[in-house]
């Protein structure tokens, strides 16, 4: 009977300490909550959402000016010999600046187009006239448009005067304009390393 009440005692020291362990784990617990968990909060509109926004919105810039300079397409070079040479663009395309009835425009080389185009926009800045009523056959469908004759288109030292060019064919931009065969037929035109060399006749 003594061993068994002993046996007992030591069961219930046993329980009682284990006892005493989650009430001081719990006690350690509850301090910390009360310490850290309670604290007042700060509103993250002071402190950290305007800071944000103006930290991504500087980022976005960065990167879209970053983005237009390295897809800016170079622009075209004359060498020593008045040849015009022409680099591709990172679209693939090729791009050079010019004039079309001495209006600056930003053309790109169009080796399938039978003629250079431009806006009606384009045009009437250009002080380009009536033409004939014509509609183009595009990728598209078909566009209605006109084509004006005897104008002059330059790109650098290349220059050809009475030239037909078709009006409402091109969309895009005001500035933007195609250069075709009409143009592109009156040089002789190689393309090697990514350039097209335009050489006079």
């Amino acid at each position: 009977m003594g061993l068994q009440d002993n046996d007992e005692d030591q069961n219930l020291q046993r329980e009682r300490e284990k006892q005493r362990q989650i009430d001081a784990t719990r006690a350690r617990f509850s301090a910390f909550s009360q310490n850290n968990l309670t604290k007042k909060t700060v509103s993250p509109i002071k402190t950290g959402l305007i800071p944000m926004m103006i930290f991504w919105c500087l980022v976005m810039g960065f990167l879209y000016w970053g983005m237009t300079y390295y897809l800016k397409p170079k622009q075209a070079q004359v060498l020593a010999n008045g040849d015009l040479v022409i680099s591709r663009s990172k679209d693939g395309h090729f791009y050079a600046t010019g004039t079309v009835n001495g209006r600056e425009a930003r053309f790109m080389v169009d080796t399938g187009a039978s003629l250079v185009s431009v806006s009606e926009s384009f045009a009437l800045k250009a002080s380009i006239g009536a033409g004939v009523p014509a509609t183009f056959r595009t990728a598209n469908g078909d566009r209605p448009g006109r084509i004006v004759e005897g104008l002059s288109v330059a790109i650098g030292p290349l220059s050809v005067t009475n030239i037909k060019v078709g009006i409402g064919l091109h969309g895009g931009d005001e500035s933007d304009a195609l250069l075709g065969q009409s143009f592109l037929s009156k040089f002789d035109m190689t393309m090697s390393n990514n350039q097209m060399v335009l050489r006079a006749r």
